[in-house]
């Protein structure tokens, strides 16, 4: 195999794959990033088998051929050669090298065979659509600070993506909970799509996935399978294993009889937040609402470390009420909000329905805290 190849595309290439790759493994190909040479473009392949990145780039091409080399190694190498730079990927005459050559720099890394690489993207996906990159990329956003993080509710440990009948209508509805809150977005069904079944995508293929979709603007094709789900943008590809597991009905938890509405200027209730939680060190960061004739009181005590109180206008005209909330969850769904910020609320021990009153399809679920 030998090749030469922009630096900024093979950093840009590399960049997008190398992520994948675990910092410490027991199999030793899969420290290694698959690199195939062919037709005037290089791919570069990298998994940890339950998750494959291909992105490839132009390249001259003088030897076809498929090696595979340490992944961060060449990646910090790459990015450590000058702007501007044309980097020789080329097999050592020993065979048992890859060279890589740059100016008057040159490097040697052992190679592993490419016939002993594995590959996540074999197999049938029955179900096939299209949706915009923007778009799959407001879903992630929209959600994905809710995916729980404990490992014994595995089946928490993503993005629930399925079909389903929001207020405009069938739609491509993502959901995301760790049972304290809940976060869900829709997107009307794409076309030629009579409905999605559900997956659990994993957190760790939401974040590289999300990493994939920066700036990009064109149309993800997402296939599904009963155990994969593959997303192709442009020469990218990344092929993942879905969780094996059964999402709750989140529907039962998002409550459907909230009579006290309060709504908010978002930002200026986001910067209050955080300033009132600056004095909590607590683990749960608990801060009290107090709700009156249109005014809210936002406010923490503790006899340690001591006392900070706030208030705000706000459109509230319902019973006086006082309930609590964890900060940091507040200040994520408020970091989803623009504009104005609409809280629905029963009483002090049951969830809170919170809203974006510029967009009709998300919304997110709050449980309180005593305080």
């Amino acid at each position: 195999m030998r090749l030469t190849i922009e630096r900024a595309a093979l950093i840009s290439a590399l960049g997008h794959v190398q992520n994948v790759v675990e910092r410490r493994t027991t199999v030793p190909i899969l420290s290694n990033v698959l690199i195939e040479a062919r037709d005037g473009v290089v791919t570069f392949a990298a998994t940890d088998l339950d998750i494959e990145i291909i992105d490839g780039a132009n390249a001259d091409v003088e030897v076809t051929g498929a090696i595979t080399a340490p992944a961060h190694t060449l990646y910090d190498i790459a990015r450590k050669l000058p702007d501007g730079s044309e980097v020789k990927l080329e097999t050592a005459a020993d065979g048992g090298r890859l060279a890589i050559t740059s100016g008057r720099s040159r490097y040697y890394l052992p190679i592993l065979a490419a016939s002993d690489f594995p590959s996540l993207g074999h197999g049938d996906f029955d179900k096939t659509f299209e949706i915009e990159a923007p778009a799959l990329a407001n879903l992630i956003d929209r959600t994905k600070f809710a995916i729980s993080l404990e490992e014994t509710r595995f089946y928490l440990n993503g993005i629930y993506l399925h079909g389903a009948t929001g207020p405009s209508g069938p739609c491509l509805r993502a959901v995301a909970t760790d049972g304290h809150r809940l976060a869900l977005c829709d997107y009307p069904m794409p076309e030629g799509t009579n409905n999605i079944d559900g997956v659990i995508v994993p957190r760790k293929t939401i974040m590289e996935l999300r990493r994939l979709l920066d700036g990009g603007d064109e149309v993800a094709e997402i296939a599904i399978s009963e155990a994969k789900i593959r997303f192709s943008l442009g020469r990218a590809t990344l092929t993942s294993k879905v969780i094996d597991g059964t999402f709750p009905d989140y529907e039962r938890v998002i409550p459907k009889e909230n009579p006290h509405q309060m709504i908010i200027n978002n930002e200026e209730f986001a910067r209050a937040v955080d300033r009132v939680s600056t004095m909590a060190v607590e683990r749960l960061r608990p801060i009290k609402l107090g709700l009156d004739k249109d005014m809210l009181t936002l406010s923490f005590s503790n006899p340690e470390t001591g006392e900070a109180r706030e208030e705000l206008e706000v459109q509230y005209d319902a019973p006086q009420m006082e309930i609590g909330f964890n900060a940091k969850y507040l200040l994520d769904i408020t970091g989803q909000i623009n504009g104005q910020a609409e809280f629905f609320m029963r009483d002090a021990a049951s969830p809170t329905l919170v809203k974006d009153a510029s967009d009709p399809n998300s919304l997110f679920v709050l449980m309180p805290l005593r305080v």
